[in-house]
């Protein structure tokens, strides 16, 4: 199973010139198909990746709800990586990819007439509600870490969540696919929300070669200790400005030491069938 994703991945890093918004539909069908056997973790980091480098969104509203789109890849932000790349990996083929989309972008169900949604007002506008819903995987935020409330907002009296600090002291604890939402400092929301931003979780085990650690093995033999890496991929950028933003992947730990947010949550998917 890792030597076929190992083999999707290096495939993928060959079209570093193309992103997904360049692809055809039987490009990403053919995708699709050669990650059907991998876990549902890593074929949504592998689609998370795929749009890196793709320019953030900076429509307040967002593009692909102004355009009342399902596909809108040229541009992202925050909120429609996570979508795409989630939709993307939990389906078989594009078309489902759209019929998963009007189900996990919406409090209810989203609704498609020719070509066009015509109900974006009842899509998910919050990430807390997104975490809330149970669409988007089970919250395992309890599992990082000592737990802490905040001030709440619109439903939500007390709002629980993982804090910086514990964040960065158990981010070998993310896993591939989990999806991370950050959270703001009260005081700093402009419209009663508290999740302020959105990204995707992609871990590996990197071998560090001579020089570092070394780790004795049962039989005597001496080898190099292996380091988990773990990365955050991230619509970056700011809305309402020309700000050149883009899609990024950015190591987790160096990320939550500078950010501007106060903790966050945890969702993780099931694996498909279980």
């Amino acid at each position: 199973m890792k030597k076929i994703v190992f083999i999707i991945y290096t495939i993928a890093l060959s079209l570093s010139s193309l992103n997904v918004a360049a692809l055809q539909p039987v490009d990403i069908a053919e995708f699709q198909k050669a990650l059907k056997n991998a876990r549902t973790g890593e074929k949504i980091a592998f689609w998370a990746e795929q749009f890196i480098g793709a320019p953030y969104d900076t429509d307040r509203l967002g593009t692909y709800v102004r355009r009342e789109a399902i596909v809108s890849d040229e541009n992202m932000d925050c909120m429609y990586h996570v979508f795409r790349s989630a939709e993307l990996a939990l389906s078989n083929s594009p078309e489902e990819a759209v019929s998963k989309a009007l189900d996990l972008r919406f409090h209810t169900k989203g609704i498609l007439k020719e070509g066009r949604v015509v109900n974006y007002n009842v899509r998910f506008q919050y990430g807390e509600d997104m975490i809330a819903s149970g669409k988007w995987g089970t919250d395992v935020t309890a599992g990082f870490g000592k737990t802490s409330k905040i001030k709440g907002s619109r439903n939500y009296t007390n709002y629980e969540i993982l804090s910086k600090q514990e964040a960065l002291s158990a981010v070998e604890k993310f896993k591939t696919g989990d999806i991370v939402f950050f959270i703001k400092r009260p005081e700093k929301r402009l419209s009663g929300e508290i999740v302020g931003h959105i990204g995707i979780i992609q871990s590996g085990v990197k071998s560090l070669g001579s020089g570092v650690k070394i780790q004795k093995q049962k039989d005597g033999e001496q080898k190099p200790m292996d380091k988990k890496e773990v990365y955050l991929i991230h619509a970056s950028g700011a809305k309402g400005r020309n700000a050149k933003g883009r899609v990024m992947k950015v190591l987790l730990g160096e990320y939550l030491k500078s950010m501007p947010f106060i903790g966050v949550k945890v969702t993780r998917f099931k694996e498909l069938g279980k």
